[in-house]
């Protein structure tokens, strides 16, 4: 197992030396004449390396962390041949490392060289130009390597973000639906891929009626991305197949009792039927923040009953509510997860104060209020301002609103 001292984390690490910056070497050789001759060439060649020795490979493992080129001798006491170049290689993640031969050894160059070494040195046939050259070429074929494998896992990354956004991110089933759905999603945390909360959006009855869907996994981790995809997918099974809307928040509870890896996962979920005819919006909560109904008067919360969360008791009863629309077609209804208002509540509240219900609805009554196209990325905009900086949790909104030509 590798030495913790020796572990580097790439992500905090610089890759290869700053311009102008003197190479820092360790020498791994138990010759003391070898070691002399070495020094010696680098120093004829005026090369701006620093050059450590160590005799052993124990004495060496230690410096590993802290130098640009490893010089191994593969004659050590303690590690010889191949076996001392792997023992170098699995402590050493940001250091290049060349390998010493001698002339009857040049088999083992290219062998080490295959292994992972950046290249070989025969002994005796290189000068001090061509030594200093050589360290120089591996530490920039190591940092080359390094940026490569970097830029292939962010490759695999954005891949893997691609495929987890096609699960948690849906493309709504809107055809025919006289209304316009807005929606941003952002992980809580930097740099992640996994987030637990989930949405999605179904029209019905010839696109008269739209039923929406919002959530919120508890964390926003591994194991809740799954399990917010699972209640999704779901979700739109229970609506295509006609399953009575007072029933779909029990099944959804069934789903998420059997599917969670511990009894403390649970959810938050908004559920809410859009009647485009009858000017009226049906809500159904279960332990989530209540939507926003946004009209020319103002912005102000849906009184829901608030429920209780799914996977604590299961069957609990979630009645529901509803709320009419404005009747003269100018309104938005806002539906988001608790991240946008869990933040702090801005610079001038007292500490400890988070943005909240009310505060959202005064950031909606504000003056300098984005359409409703722009209103997503804007809230979040506006929650990250209060917060002074970026909220921990994951942050999902969708806003609907009436089409123009509806």
């Amino acid at each position: 197992m590798a030495d913790v001292s020796t572990t580097v984390d790439l992500r905090s690490r610089r890759i290869g030396p700053m311009a102008g910056e003197r190479l820092r070497v360790l020498l791994v050789e138990d010759d003391p004449g070898d070691a002399f001759l070495v020094r010696e060439l680098l120093a004829e060649a005026d090369a701006p390396f620093d050059v450590d020795i160590a005799q052993t490979m124990r004495e060496a493992r230690p410096r590993f962390h802290d130098v640009h080129c490893i010089l191994l001798d593969l004659g050590l006491p303690d590690a010889s041949g191949l076996d001392g170049l792997r023992q170098v290689l699995q402590h050493v993640t940001g250091a290049a490392v060349c390998v010493l031969t001698g002339l009857e050894d040049e088999h083992l160059g290219t062998a080490a060289v295959a292994e992972g070494a950046q290249d070989y040195l025969v002994k005796g046939a290189v000068d001090g130009a061509g030594l200093a050259r050589a360290v120089r070429y591996a530490v920039e074929r190591k940092r080359a390597d390094e940026q490569a494998r970097l830029l292939r896992e962010s490759e695999l990354r954005q891949a893997e973000s691609a495929r987890l956004e096609r699960g948690l991110l849906p493309q709504p089933l809107m055809r025919d639906v006289p209304a316009e759905l807005f929606n941003i999603y952002r992980p809580g945390r930097d740099r992640a891929l996994l987030g637990g909360d989930f949405f999605d959006a179904i029209g019905a009855d010839g696109g008269n009626r739209l039923h929406l869907l919002i959530g919120d996994v508890c964390g926003h981790g591994v194991d809740e991305a799954p399990l917010g995809v699972a209640l999704r997918v779901a979700w739109r099974a229970l609506v295509l197949a006609g399953v009575p809307e007072a029933q779909i928040l029990d099944s959804l509870e069934q789903v998420l009792v059997a599917e969670r890896r511990t009894d403390e996962l649970f959810a938050t979920v908004a559920v809410a039927t859009v009647d485009f005819r009858a000017g009226v919006a049906r809500i159904r909560l279960a332990g989530h923040p209540p939507p926003i109904l946004i009209t020319g008067d103002g912005a102000a919360p849906c009184q829901v009953d608030p429920g209780l969360v799914l996977g604590v008791i299961p069957g609990m009863p979630r009645p529901a509510a509803d709320i009419p629309l404005s009747p003269t077609g100018q309104w938005s209804l806002l539906l988001y997860t608790d991240g946008l208002i869990e933040g702090a509540a801005g610079p001038d509240a007292p500490p400890g104060d988070r943005l909240g219900v009310e505060g959202l609805c005064r950031v909606l009554t504000g003056p300098m209020r984005a359409e409703p196209r722009d209103l997503p990325g804007w809230l979040t905009l506006q929650a990250e301002a209060h917060n002074g900086g970026p909220v921990q949790d994951d942050i999902a909104v969708l806003v609907l609103t009436p089409s123009r030509t509806s």
